[in-house]
């Protein structure tokens, strides 16, 4: 198994308590749910990066400082 960075998260209680019931329904950790959260951000951060979609504030993605 690949060697995973550890790190502490503090977290709002009612957000821990929301993402141990969606762990729960998905029958995972509630940190194996925050890592495949975590991962589907980037691949859609990603994805969207490579079409050219704008961010909340207008400018299109990767032309900061053009």
């Amino acid at each position: 198994m690949a060697t995973r960075k550890p790190f502490l998260l503090r977290i709002d209680p009612a957000l821990w308590a929301e993402l141990e019931a969606w762990a729960q329904d998905e029958l995972r950790s509630v940190n194996g749910q925050i890592e495949y959260v975590l991962r589907q951000a980037v691949v859609k951060r990603k994805g969207a990066a490579g079409r050219g979609e704008r961010k909340e504030d207008g400018q299109e993605r990767g032309t900061e400082g053009a």
